[in-house]
């Protein structure tokens, strides 16, 4: 199968057996919808008693709180407001283009890397000749030149202003390992805007490069502050707790925002105007009953990010080693989950009995950083 490849089934195949064992764990939460002195409504999530968390273990002890809150009074004991910053991600590597371009735009790896290479060996731009709009793209450093950072903020002050620039260039520190042999993936000449070379480029060159655009501009650019508010309602003993955040000033994200993995991006409610000592009434409660869920199947991008994490793998090895094991149908795809098929799982239990060496996550490593040294 392969040294990478059959790692990468064996990363597929533990996953698999996670799922199997899991055994879900029952849990409660509880909603209370509170109104201010305006008949504002909001939303507050019990928090716990006595200052400490506490998490209700089923039905009849969210049913015991219910009843001791239905007795209290609740006012609203603190409010905290703060500005939280949040950072750009860094340009792409090879790695993070891969994932990123299969969370949003739906490409496999190897499509992806096809139509990077389009994009490096040069596109027929009207006026210009044939233009290589990206940098090599099978890299695993986040070094950016000089002068293409000089560009991109020359770039962000006048379309964006000054105040989207920061006062210093930002520098990303590659991670340990890496060969950092080539830039970090980023536009060629940034002030080629996906838009000036959009008529000249297929469709998914033209998405392509506004998502390596799109993220190498808002690497360079200012953080972007939310105002967050954190409020404390007391009830007797018990305590809930509501936030909110809005933004402030949108610095990196007026261009780009990473996706992520988990679709579990929680959102907050608005919460109306309130004062610390201000009574609030409860208006209904909404206990649920949840169930803790496995692990999730790897999706391609899971599946990179994991293979890098460990070690496993180059850059310019991801994208093919995801096709082969597809291609040789050790694991297929349901959705965007990959699943192992009976094949894979046969080959993956001969290969973990016969090559438990090879097989070994860590082994795969160690050999990479072995040619690394060569």
């Amino acid at each position: 199968a392969g040294r990478v490849q059959s790692v990468a089934i064996r990363l597929v195949a533990q996953r698999e057996q996670e799922i199997a064992a899991f055994v879900p764990q029952e849990y409660w939460t509880l909603d209370v919808h509170l109104q201010n002195h305006a008949a504002a409504s909001f939303i507050a999530h019990y928090y716990g008693v006595d200052g400490k968390k506490y998490e209700p273990k089923d039905e009849a002890d969210t049913q015991r709180i219910v009843e001791e809150l239905k007795k209290e009074a609740f006012a609203v004991k603190t409010v905290k407001r703060t500005d939280k910053q949040r950072s750009p991600t860094p340009p792409f590597t090879t790695s993070s283009l891969q994932q990123e371009a299969s969370r949003k735009l739906n490409m496999t790896p190897r499509r992806t890397m096809a139509i990077a290479q389009q994009l490096y060996e040069g596109v027929d731009i009207t006026g210009e000749g044939t233009v290589g709009l990206i940098t090599y793209m099978r890299t695993d450093s986040l070094r950016i030149s000089d002068e293409a950072q000089a560009q991109a903020r020359e770039l962000i002050q006048s379309r964006y202003g000054a105040a989207y620039c920061p006062d210093v260039p930002r520098k990303y520190k590659t991670k340990a390992g890496a060969q950092d042999a080539h830039e970090a993936i980023r536009p060629s000449d940034p002030a080629l805007t996906p838009e000036q070379v959009k008529g000249d480029l297929t469709p998914e060159q033209y998405r392509l490069y506004r998502l390596i655009w799109s993220r190498f501009l808002a690497s360079q650019m200012a953080n972007a502050v939310y105002d967050s508010i954190s409020v404390e309602i007391a009830a007797g003993a018990h305590a809930l707790r509501c936030s909110a955040s809005n933004l402030k000033f949108a610095g990196y994200t007026a261009v780009y925002e990473e996706s992520r993995d988990d679709d579990k991006e929680e959102k907050d409610s608005p919460l109306p105007p309130l004062e610390e000592g201000e009574q609030v009434t409860a208006v209904g409660f909404a206990p649920l009953q949840h169930f803790t869920q496995p692990p999730a199947r790897y999706t391609d991008a899971t599946l990179i990010r994991t293979m890098e994490e460990n070690g496993i793998g180059r850059p310019s090895t991801y994208a093919p080693t995801v096709s082969t094991i597809l291609d040789r149908e050790y694991v297929i795809k349901e959705g965007k989950y990959l699943r192992l098929t009976p094949l894979g799982g046969v080959v993956n239990d001969l290969m973990c009995q016969r090559f438990p060496d090879i097989v070994d996550v860590k082994f795969t490593a160690r050999m990479e950083k072995k040619l690394d040294d060569v």
